[in-house]
């Protein structure tokens, strides 16, 4: 199918550009989007003649768009999700809970403006593209974690090995510690027998004294 572009779509031409695109993508993407009309001898009189106005409405979005890319640009917007020791999600992170883990941050996406080449199923740091206008991209990243401390560490460098690494560290420190304070405590055990018995030899060896007299 030919369509007459109404504005710049990616990999596919500027606005008013004359392309050919498989009918699918015109029918569920292209024309009810709104980002394309078919290139029908009319709709082409009709781009013309609104051409000026579509193409001051372009700057004046596009304007907007920057300015918001650069407070947006390089954030880091923190999700929380449950996942295993390994990393695993048990489940994803979603295009829609990137614009909500944004938006709850003051920036105001839609979630058909984030892009994802599948979803996000792994703790850690990740990279996002958010389109603010056909013109103007900018990166994200999206902090998953388990909790806003782990969330924190990962911020500051920490890889989900090193912290896993940390956690077994730790652990093992505790069991250590554990045993050492039994063991300890059984030498506290021992001594108060030992010392109970020295106690209790005296007292016998006076009571077979005590005997032997009488």
């Amino acid at each position: 199918m030919q369509v007459i572009l109404m504005e710049r779509v990616a990999k596919l031409g500027q606005m008013g550009e004359v392309v050919s695109v498989k009918d699918g993508y015109a029918r569920n993407f292209l024309l009810p989007q709104g980002k394309a009309l078919r290139a029908s001898e009319a709709n082409i009189k009709h781009f013309e003649a609104q051409k000026a106005q579509l193409e001051a409405r372009n700057l004046e979005t596009k304007a907007e768009a920057e300015k918001m890319a650069e407070k947006l640009g390089g954030q880091q917007f923190v999700v929380i999700r449950t996942a295993s020791d390994a990393g695993s999600l048990y489940g994803s992170v979603s295009v829609r809970d990137a614009a909500e883990a944004a938006t709850a941050e003051g920036f105001s996406i839609d979630r058909k403006q984030v892009a994802l080449a599948a979803p996000i199923k792994e703790l850690g740091l990740h990279t996002v593209h958010v389109v603010l206008h056909p013109e103007v991209e900018v990166t994200i990243e999206l902090n998953v974690a388990r909790s806003i401390e782990e969330a924190e560490l990962q911020a500051a460098g920490k890889s989900i090995a090193e912290l896993a690494a940390e956690a077994e560290a730790e652990a093992e420190f505790e069991i250590a510690e554990l045993f050492d304070d039994i063991g300890a405590a059984a030498e506290d055990d021992e001594e108060l027998v030992a010392s109970s018995e020295e106690e209790e030899a005296p007292a016998a060896e006076d009571e077979e004294a005590s005997e032997e007299k009488a």
